[in-house]
């Protein structure tokens, strides 16, 4: 449980009472207007679906990427070990073998360059959820103890929710806590789309290129024969 989780049943609370003052209107230009916009969702249903982010299952997922480099380790050392036969086939296995170490492991664009990617990106995802947990707990702790607040659930209490909800003062402290809110939200769906951005090239397609002069066995050494040595 970390920060936002004690704070969400008194967060969920106060968002859905803003909901309920913001659903009636907010003063002309205020600042949460465009936030509205941009998010297309009130601040309590926004923050509602901000808390099913975890950071736990993408490092987890990040950690079992990575233990995948170790088969293709084991596939790169058979493919390097010693050919104990020559000849024209012996050379067009170099030349397949080492074309396909190329495409196993070796730079960035490799299999296992783009499975490191993959568990980097998992692993700045669950950084970046991390953070913006602390920083959504750290408004909503704000807007919870603010005078804002009070406004808000005076008005939208049972006994005074016909007479005043929806007032010029209420609706205008609604505003200011819905802004502060979807504010936090946006900044950190931002950082989302920025390491998207940053790491789409990393995790590309990683195809398959073989090398376009195919060595043929027949025209090799030897009119084609194959020796083996060492028998």
């Amino acid at each position: 449980m970390d920060f936002l989780d004690r704070l969400t049943e008194p967060g969920l609370d106060l968002l859905g009472r803003v909901d309920t003052l913001l659903a009636a209107g907010a003063p002309e230009g205020h600042r949460v207007w465009p936030l509205l916009r941009r998010m297309q969702v009130l601040p309590g249903d926004a923050l509602r679906g901000f808390l099913d982010l975890r950071p736990g299952p993408l490092a987890t997922a990040g950690h079992a990427v990575r233990r995948h480099v170790h088969g293709y380790d084991h596939a790169c050392a058979a493919l390097t070990d010693p050919v104990l036969w020559s000849g024209s086939a012996a050379m067009a296995y170099g030349q397949s073998r080492a074309m396909l170490l190329r495409h196993l492991d070796e730079g960035p664009e490799s299999l296992v360059g783009r499975l490191e990617a993959t568990a980097g990106y998992a692993d700045a995802l669950a950084d970046w959820v991390e953070g913006s947990r602390l920083a959504v707990a750290r408004a909503l702790a704000e807007v919870i103890g603010s005078t804002e607040a009070v406004a808000v659930v005076a008005a939208t209490s049972v006994r005074r929710m016909t007479s005043d909800a929806g007032t010029s003062g209420s609706g205008a402290a609604a505003a200011e806590i819905g802004a502060r809110v979807l504010a936090v939200l946006c900044v950190a769906y931002d950082g989302a789309e920025t390491l998207l951005r940053q790491w789409s090239p990393s995790l590309a397609e990683s195809p398959w290129r073989p090398g376009g002069g195919r060595f043929r066995p027949d025209t090799g050494p030897a009119g084609g024969r194959t020796t083996r040595v060492g028998w």
